[in-house]
């Protein structure tokens, strides 16, 4: 059943990539579903035949496939037909309310401008005072947005990174004033609000740099680490410490769990849980990554509150399904939402093949960091090489060295934000250690980003060979798969052979039996 899942909703990925890339006609889509619905009903009249089976799957696959080309279609209805259009090229002003927090840049603050029903992304001074809720009046040239190429020679697709989040226009250089504040939905507000308490509670203590790694590890605020500090972090394959991926999400899900456990029950321990990870989402951002990791950590305490058996693998695919139903935009142009998901999938595929091959008696964290390291590598990597085009190739020695520490840190940074909004000086005894092991995490990143052999930039990579490279992973992952089973076959015929010529029976009236009335594993 768990395979049929994933080919349904690989099925619609389908269409919503083929809607992504090209036109495709009203009369295509209804030709589509009719098939499919052709097939349904053949099933139907066949259902004892042999190939019933692949007629179901292959109707369901093609309506799949249609529903995934329409909902790609009515997403494209919201842009081209804004009255902006007309001022495209000329100055404008505009009146809006401030829809993202303002993310600070090197010379600019970016934020969101909200206009009737235009989301605007507006750039001004980086010295505004601009703050989410704020309704301004903003005065600039409405552009739209352009393709460019990157420093490593790859053309980023500018346009549809902006229409994933719902963005047709920007104005760039705009002059900004303030009309009134307070427009904001009132929970994100106070949300925010407890989030610059917090970080200004942990730069009274903890000294740059130091407090922006805090800051990123804790909050993704990736725009406090400092240009050099980035580039350092993304030659030794650790950008995604800062990212907020679903490595830091888990750690917060972890804590939130261990803490209500105290003096919750199951029940009210998953309503405070998910209550908890929505309010984070929304602090953090909403991207991508997040999105799709608080959405997994949801499905778990779910799964676990009811006392069902969590499928990691489909609950990946499930969150995946969600997202790209509510905005078909990211599968193609998100790099963090398609970074994320393979990240997790070698996870999940790989990891248990390489435990396989290095099975030891004593569990090692230092040995499930590197495969975990390796299996994310591998699976991410043909999609570094198409977007960016630079591979760290320390990536590996780095994680391993920086990963066990990443808890702590976070854990010492939070403890010391909070203690610092009651006491400065008790503070600063928690902020001694916490400088410790950021510290740490730079100096590991520095010395090897030093290295002249730490990242290498690839030629032009296609997406044909993203294709390609993919379809040759899932062919070794499927022959490695049937190797397993095939070997775990043998085995049990060795063994039923041994017990047989023991005179071990297996008959279900032996007294032999097991009594435990506890279902088997793959129940629980």
């Amino acid at each position: 059943m768990q395979i049929k899942f994933v080919i349904i909703i690989c099925a619609f990925a389908l269409g919503v990539g083929i809607r992504s890339f090209a036109e495709v006609s009203l009369e295509v889509v209804l030709w589509l579903m009719l098939l499919g619905f052709g097939m349904a009903v053949l099933r139907c009249r066949k259902s004892k035949t042999f190939s019933a089976p692949f007629l179901l799957m292959t109707s369901l696959c093609l309506l799949a496939v249609s529903l995934g080309i329409a909902r790609t279609e009515v997403a494209s209805w919201q842009f081209g037909v804004s009255p902006l259009q007309s001022e495209l090229e000329s100055k404008v002003e505009l009146t809006g309310v401030v829809a993202s927090q303002p993310e600070l840049k090197e010379r600019t603050v970016q934020f969101y401008l909200e206009v009737d029903n235009d989301k605007i992304l507006v750039s001004t001074d980086r010295l505004s005072e601009v703050k989410y809720g704020d309704k301004l009046l903003v005065a600039g040239k409405l552009q739209k947005p352009e393709s460019f190429i990157t420093d490593l020679g790859r053309e980023f697709d500018y346009p549809g990174y902006l229409q994933a989040r719902g963005i047709e226009y920007r104005i760039s250089f705009a002059q900004v004033e303030i009309i009134e504040s307070g427009f904001g939905n009132p929970i994100i507000s106070v949300l925010l609000k407890g989030k610059e308490k917090f970080i200004d509670s942990i730069e009274k203590i903890i000294p740059e740099p130091a407090v922006g790694l805090g800051s990123g590890l804790l909050l993704g605020v990736k725009s406090s680490l400092g240009e050099d500090i980035e580039t350092d972090f993304r030659r030794t394959g650790i950008i995604h410490i800062v990212v907020l991926s679903g490595y830091n999400v888990m750690l917060v899900v972890a804590f939130i769990l261990y803490f209500f456990s105290f003096f919750l029950p199951l029940r009210s321990r998953m309503i405070a849980g998910i209550v908890a990870i929505v309010c984070f989402a929304l602090v953090v951002g909403l991207s991508a990554t997040v999105v799709r990791a608080s959405i997994m950590a949801g499905l778990v305490l779910f799964a676990q509150s009811y006392g069902k058996q969590y499928d990691v693998l489909r609950g990946l695919f499930l969150a995946g399904l969600v997202m790209i139903v509510i905005n078909p935009y990211l599968l193609v142009y998100d790099i963090g939402f398609q970074l994320s998901f393979m990240a997790t999938l070698g996870l999940i595929l790989i990891v248990p093949h390489f435990e396989s091959l290095l099975i030891t008696k004593k569990k090692v964290r230092a040995k499930e960091f590197f495969l975990a390291t390796v299996a994310t590598q591998i699976a991410v990597l043909p999609l570094l090489l198409y977007h960016i085009g630079e591979v760290s190739l320390i990536a590996v020695v780095v994680n391993v060295l920086v990963l066990p520490v990443v808890p702590f840190a976070m854990l010492l940074t939070f403890a010391t934000g909070i203690i610092g909004l009651v006491s400065i000086p008790l503070a600063s005894v928690v902020g001694f250690f916490t400088v410790i092991s950021l510290n740490y995490i730079l100096w590991v990143a520095k010395w090897f980003a030093d290295l002249p052999f730490a990242s290498v930039v690839v030629p032009e990579f296609s997406a044909i060979g993203v294709g390609l490279a993919y379809s040759v992973m899932a062919g070794v992952l499927w022959y490695l798969v049937n190797r397993n089973k095939s070997t775990d076959d043998t085995l049990s015929g060795w063994k039923i052979e041994e017990e047989k010529e023991a005179g071990v029976t297996n008959d279900i009236n032996s007294s032999n039996k097991p009594t435990s009335s506890e279902p088997p594993i793959f129940f629980r």
